[in-house]
């Protein structure tokens, strides 16, 4: 059902790589709450009037406010499909985590504010006359805001937006506040007992909770997050397909909006091949994954010697030693400074950010296990933290 009413605003809904279409999708979304919402607002408006009730008009006032942050969303796609300009050339698709931000914040006032009131409602009960009319607008409205819960749920997840999945969220909120209302309410016409600040109070604090995890959840992007691991195991595969091309480490994956993806990573290629040979191989690499993957891929090239058996022999050496040291890291950029009275042996070790050990730790424990092969090898070890080592790098 979800899919046939976007397809009917949107030709081509469901082509993700497709940014005029999930832009149009985003503001589609976004239009159908404002109207969705406008229409709860207007019928809870009403079931406040008839019943007397606070709780029904906070409920409605509410609505309205989610009238703003579907507003906040179409809006939010519209800024972030403007195209890159000298200010910003990387695009504005980060505009679309922003306006998911708000969102979110808009939930976490929302439920203070909805605190605040059953409060109040605790402290100096009012009483309320709900009639059956009121008690069916209430129930209609849940069912309202649970269809938006799904239908936003299925728009977020075909055109992969935290901003959508965060106004997913924020209607099954809505939905569980007015059921709550609506139980508060038969409980008052059936009891006489006024539940409706206590009920009040339960929702808000689910709501809250709620809010700070949006909050949290939205606002990780525009941190910056480590890369999918799938995204990651893709990109190192991909790369070693190529022929002359020994090893991978250093990668790092930028986020600016869905489809605007950046990347650099130290690729290892033998020394002893011409240098315009490998900058053909790497040129091709950033093409295709342009072309493939839609990566904007930045490749630094690393060259190994491989024709010395003595510096290929240490450094499968160092290599054992090194995984049973620290079995959580992987070494790369290898070298030996050969000398009489002693040798340098230079290389980097990628360990993951959850390693408690300093990197002084580190560095120490490898260079005693080094020493242990020659106690005339000198160690000059650069720690890099990543927030994983792929067995590929192995």
């Amino acid at each position: 059902m979800f899919q046939t009413i976007m397809r009917a605003f949107v030709p081509g809904y469901g082509q993700r790589d497709d940014a005029q279409v999930r832009e149009k999708s985003g503001k589609v979304a976004g239009a159908i709450g404002i109207a969705t919402n406008l229409l709860l607002f207007a019928i809870k408006l009403v079931a406040g009037f008839l019943s007397g009730s606070v709780a029904v008009m906070a409920d409605a006032v509410n609505n309205l406010t989610d009238s703003g942050s579907s507003i906040v969303m179409l809006v939010g796609f519209k800024l972030a499909g403007k195209p890159a300009d000298e200010k910003h050339p990387f695009g504005h698709a980060r505009m679309e985590y922003l306006s998911g931000v708000i969102v979110s914040f808009l939930v976490l006032f929302l439920g203070l504010e909805l605190g605040r009131t059953s409060v109040e409602k605790i402290i100096s009960p009012q009483p309320a006359d709900f009639n059956l009319l009121a008690l069916g607008i209430l129930a209609v409205s849940v069912v309202i805001k649970l269809w938006q819960c799904f239908f936003y749920r299925s728009v977020g997840k075909t055109i992969h937006s935290d901003t959508v999945f965060a106004t997913s969220s924020d209607s099954r909120n809505d939905a569980i506040a007015t059921t709550v209302v609506l139980l508060g309410a038969l409980i008052t016409r059936f009891t006489g007992a006024n539940l409706d600040g206590v009920l009040g109070l339960a929702v808000a604090v689910f709501i809250v909770i709620s809010g700070v995890k949006l909050v949290i959840e939205t606002g990780n992007p525009l941190l910056g997050v480590a890369p999918d691991e799938a995204l990651v195991k893709q990109i190192y595969e991909k790369i070693l397909s190529y022929e002359g091309v020994f090893g991978i480490h250093d990668l790092t994956v930028h986020n600016y909006g869905e489809g605007k993806c950046f990347a650099s990573v130290h690729c290892e290629v033998p020394a002893e091949r011409d240098i315009l040979l490998s900058h053909d191989i790497i040129d091709n690499i950033e093409r295709d994954f342009e072309k493939d993957l839609g990566i904007h891929l930045v490749i630094h090239l690393d060259p190994i010697v491989t024709g010395d058996e003595r510096t290929n022999k240490l450094r499968e050496q160092v290599g054992k030693l090194l995984h049973v040291v620290v079995p959580q890291a992987s070494m790369h950029d290898f070298r030996v400074v050969w000398g009489v009275t002693h040798s340098n042996v230079v290389f980097d070790v990628a360990v993951p950010f959850s390693l408690q050990d300093s990197d002084q730790q580190i560095q120490e424990r490898i260079s005693q296990a080094v020493q242990t092969l020659d106690p005339t090898y000198r160690t000059v070890i650069t720690v890099d933290r990543e927030p994983t080592v792929n067995e590929l790098e192995s």
